[in-house]
């Protein structure tokens, strides 16, 4: 019988193929909370997907050379190939690009408007492209991004804004009356101290400035922001506002949305103020886990300074990374990564606790009992303390899930991991095995470690799903023969008569010396790899091919900027008599004044396209080297060939 239904999801992530184990970090609790509340008899829905609009997408599918949608089907492909390799058992993947997202996004932008919540007006303010976030200017650190240290750019635009300080008060109150809203409480701290408090502004909602996103229904030439767009997922996934009859009405709202602490603001002030203009009910817990941080700071892919899950899901194994990430780190609290302490937890953990358990005791039965699983036939007092352990641990690990304290809920486990280590050395099994007289107590203390290791295997499924099946099968049980949670709370659920099957070791242990020298290696011959790369030469053409370019020099006579895009200049250019306009990404590295007169290289036979509604009637060549640009320039008349 179901206990009920539970709704649990990830943030959905930008789609690079790049993502680092701190956004593995997120999937995977949300994985193991999800695999945890089925195996104890909820019905779950868990969420995970791709948030696919914004400038940011646009820019890089045009450094890709292809559409948003090519670049974005390759990214997204890569994504769900990680969640295969990490076995995460989501039950829905959404991608904002979904035609039913998009209508029921345009839908629920129009019931805010509606009721008065968004409203027209223009935004001025400092905008961070890889971050999809603004900033005021006292904001800043060294007028660059606080989060990402990177560059922004002012934009100055007309926008529709929500009116999240109409809000301000009711947040607030819901942290007050629902203290268990936000966890853990310091991120409810930081959102009071830092924002509202201070008082919220209202919300940019619309962008002018591309055009890869959703339009407003009603004024097309603005496309609906990522806090509407990206955040709505969670219910229009669910058939919110026009198909709610199944997967709306059954699960929402979310019991949990597990997201990393740099996006708490969104999640629990500007989605619940969401919610409360559309009058639907709230998530039931917002949870802002901490960063894994690599010494030397932050984990990101812009710093290099990343950890590819890929790497170390193939090098050791998905169950002893769910195992590391989990046990390791305090969730709600930041935690530093280093190989060797990962390899640490796995030696000592895995290798040396519970592979040794489960090694040992399989050897014994097969040494002692030809392998046949014995009765349990002369208990004594230590007995019944090893049962009492091993009965008594589900409900600690239930009491520690609920609050998604998965470190200490996987320490209770380990507790009884020891104490049935600790369980061989008091009745030494070896010895008993010298005398025939002590065959009864033998069996016994044979059958008691067993059905402990079956426990156990129960309890670590979840977290370990591969490891509680290898351990079904040295045990000689099927998925169903006391394998389910309950069969955790009764001792003698082993059956008894079956023959074990010793396989190869759950971990092999780790030399950490040797296996860290060769991951230096492995880094220093990737960052070489890298090196060479950049200076890989592209693919041999023939002359036929070169003669296909219709290059030639072109003078400069007008630049102005882009009605509708900020980083785009437009070119008048002179060749030879006619006068060619060229849309150019490199307003970030030029004046518009500072290029009239110029002679510039123009490939003049590429297809005319038009880039934010301006036709663009072939491409000027520049160079790039250390995020610096220049025009690629010649001292030659204009309409000259280049050849």
């Amino acid at each position: 019988m179901s206990k009920g239904k539970y709704y649990v999801t990830t943030p959905v992530y930008y789609p690079s193929s790049k993502l680092h184990i701190g956004h593995a970090y997120t999937t995977v609790a949300a994985d193991v909370m999800a695999r945890f509340k089925r195996k104890i008899g909820y019905d779950v829905m868990f969420l995970t997907g791709t948030d696919e609009h914004g400038q940011k997408i646009e820019r890089a599918a045009k450094e890709n050379g292809i559409s948003p949608k090519e670049f974005l089907d390759k990214t997204v492909g890569d994504i769900i190939d990680l969640w295969k390799t990490m076995e995460i058992s989501y039950d829905k993947f959404i991608r904002t690009t979904d035609d039913y997202h998009k209508r029921r996004v345009q839908e629920i932008f129009k019931k805010l408007y509606d009721k008065g919540d968004i409203y027209k007006s223009e935004y001025e303010g400092w905008y961070c492209t890889p971050c999809e976030s603004f900033w005021t200017e006292t904001q800043l650190v060294d007028g660059k991004c606080p989060d990402c240290g990177r560059e922004v750019e002012l934009t100055k635009e007309e926008a529709y804004f929500f009116k999240l300080s109409k809000y301000q008060d009711r947040i607030l109150k819901l942290y007050e009356e629902n203290p268990e809203f936000l966890q853990p409480e310091l991120r409810k701290n930081e959102m009071i101290n830092n924002f509202l408090k201070p008082g919220l502004e209202d919300l940019c909602v619309t962008r002018t400035s591309f055009d890869w996103g959703i339009p407003v229904p009603f004024d097309e030439k603005h496309v609906i922001y990522v806090w509407i767009d990206a955040l709505s997922n969670y219910i229009t996934v669910q058939g919110y506002p026009d198909n709610v009859e199944n997967g709306y009405n059954k699960y929402w709202p979310a019991n949990v949305h597990f997201v990393g602490k740099e996006i708490v603001r969104f999640h629990a002030i500007i989605w619940p103020a969401i919610l409360m203009a559309l009058d639907i009910p709230l998530p039931k817990k917002v949870f802002g886990h901490g960063w894994i941080i690599l010494e030397g700071g932050k984990m990101s892919k812009s710093k290099g300074n990343v950890v590819d899950p890929v790497v170390l899901v193939n090098r050791y194994g998905i169950d002893a990374i769910k195992y590391f990430l989990l046990r390791e780190y305090s969730f709600g609290q930041d935690g530093i990564f280093t190989n060797e302490v990962l390899l640490n937890r796995i030696n000592f953990d895995l290798a040396n606790d519970l592979g040794n358990l489960v090694s040992r005791t399989i050897a014994m039965i097969e040494k002692y009992n030809s392998g046949i699983i014995p009765t349990s036939k002369l208990d004594v007092e230590s007995d019944e303390n090893l049962k009492n352990n091993a009965t008594s641990v589900w409900s600690k690990v239930e009491e520690r899930m609920e609050n998604f304290d998965f470190s200490n809920a996987l320490k209770e486990i380990w507790k009884l991991v020891s104490r049935t280590n600790k369980y061989i050395d008091e009745t030494t099994p070896w010895i008993l095995a010298k005398d025939e007289n002590n065959k009864d107590r033998l069996d016994t203390v044979l059958y008691n470690l067993a059905e402990t290791i079956r426990i156990l295997s129960v309890l670590i499924q979840p977290f370990m799903d591969n490891t509680a099946r290898k351990i079904w099968v040295q045990l000689g049980i099927d998925e169903g023969q006391g394998t389910n949670w309950e069969d955790t709370m009764e001792f003698g659920k082993l059956v008894t008569g079956i023959k074990v099957n010793k396989q190869s070791p759950l971990f092999p242990r780790i030399d950490i010396k040797k296996e860290l020298e060769e991951l230096i290696k492995g880094q220093e011959n990737k960052q070489e790899n890298k090196k060479e790369e950049t200076n890989v030469e592209k693919p041999e053409i023939t002359i036929d091919d070169f003669a296909k370019v219709d290059m030639k020099v072109a003078e400069v006579v007008k630049v102005e900027k882009h009605p509708k895009a900020d980083r785009l200049l437009v070119f008048q250019l002179k060749v030879g008599e006619e006068i060619r306009q060229v849309v150019s990404g490199i307003a970030k590295y030029y004046k518009p004044n500072e290029l009239v007169g110029k002679k510039v290289i123009l490939v003049a036979n590429l297809k005319p396209v038009k880039l934010r509604g301006v036709e663009s009637q072939g491409m000027i060549l520049s160079a790039l080297h250390d995020d610096e640009l220049s025009l690629v320039t010649a001292d030659i008349e204009s309409g000259s060939v280049v050849s």
